[in-house]
């Protein structure tokens, strides 16, 4: 019995001491880490790039798990930043004009769920479901929006910058110094943002509310370099608004990215259309994964790619080929030169019916 419970306290002060000890998560545009008793994790970071030539924002949003109530980010912007809450129903809108095409492709030998290996219907099998003043650090802005505590920041050295985030609540990883030592020494500025559900003691979870950031960039950048401090696989969305189709330059190594859609659109009205100011852009939707963040090394510049190639995705439906009230073409195609062979077995038997008939008569 000692033993055991020996055992059990074993266990339970391993799980506390591997809460404590528990990685920092981080996402594709910086790090993200919980308090140092919880746990919180990515599981999708899908944002939205509009570029005009000269000014670029952002429309970023979270989808997270775990049993953190609170937690932090930050992430490095090349120029001067506001940030403000942004719509949601923008992602509805993109999600939606970037759907796959949808097509029926005939089959004709009959399948799982077709007559005669099952009484269902054929046709309606195989759709897809749907602070402190510190001298390295400038402040300047802080401002509550929704669940967020943002703080936009200047800094000329990073280890100010590090000590000016925890004195005012920003629980960041022991790296991050490191880390953002190419950002201080480009003059980068920095958001940062501490993640509080409006309802205490209601943990981090689902989709949380979009931020939309906007700064001024002589070239459209998705910052990533930070998300090389993630512990476990990372999964990115983009949705790029510019005048042409665009594409990342490089890796940076994670998997090739996987254009999803690219075409022309005109929104009238609604979130999308005060993001492209009302007029025609061209969209491209990528997705990228990151199975070992460590290898980043570097943020997603993007460029237009040699034409503007339209691109959409064709998922497709299979159904059994059938003529008139449903009767499957396969069912014709054996049964006709069985009726042919039956057919022709008859005449035979006829004629010898006939010429015993003919003998007996004789």
């Amino acid at each position: 019995m000692r033993r055991r419970i020996a055992a059990l306290l074993f266990a339970l002060l391993a799980t506390q001491v591997g809460a404590l000890a528990n990685p920092a998560f981080a996402c594709g545009c910086g790090a993200m880490v919980p308090d140092r008793q919880s746990r919180i994790g990515v599981d999708r970071e899908t944002s939205v790039v509009r570029w005009d030539g000269r000014t670029e924002q952002i429309v970023m949003r979270f989808t997270v798990d775990g049993d953190a109530h609170r937690a932090a980010w930050i992430m490095p912007v090349p120029g001067r930043a506001t940030v403000e809450l942004g719509d949601a129903e923008v992602f509805g809108e993109l999600s939606r004009l970037t759907r796959p095409e949808r097509r029926t492709r005939g089959y004709f030998w009959p399948r799982d769920g077709d007559w005669p290996f099952s009484a269902t219907d054929g046709a309606t099998a195989g759709a897809p479901p749907p602070g402190s003043a510190d001298p390295g650090v400038g402040v300047v802005g802080r401002e509550r929006l929704g669940d967020f505590d943002v703080a936009r920041l200047t800094a000329t050295d990073p280890d100010a910058l590090k000590n000016w985030l925890e004195t005012n609540g920003f629980d960041l990883p022991e790296r991050l110094t490191a880390e953002v030592k190419p950002y201080v020494d480009r003059k980068w500025e920095y958001v940062a943002v501490r993640l509080a559900p409006r309802q205490p003691g209601t943990p981090l979870r689902g989709d949380l509310d979009p931020l939309r950031i906007r700064f001024d960039s002589p070239t459209p950048v998705y910052p990533m370099r930070l998300s090389r401090m993630a512990k476990s696989p990372q999964s990115l969305g983009l949705y790029v608004l510019a005048d042409h189709r665009m594409e990342p330059s490089s890796t940076i190594g994670g998997s090739a990215p996987e254009v999803t859609f690219a075409g022309k659109i005109a929104p009238k009205d609604g979130p999308l259309a005060e993001l492209t100011g009302g007029q025609p852009v061209f969209l491209t939707a990528i997705d990228q994964r990151f199975p070992e963040p460590g290898r980043i090394d570097a943020d997603h510049e993007l460029r237009a790619t040699a034409q503007d190639t339209p691109y959409r995705r064709v998922v497709y439906r299979g159904e059994l080929l059938t003529v008139g009230d449903g009767i499957p073409v396969w069912l014709l195609t054996v049964s006709a030169p069985l009726v042919a062979v039956a057919a022709s077995a008859l005449v035979v038997l006829r004629r010898r019916r006939r010429r015993t008939a003919a003998g007996a008569a004789v």
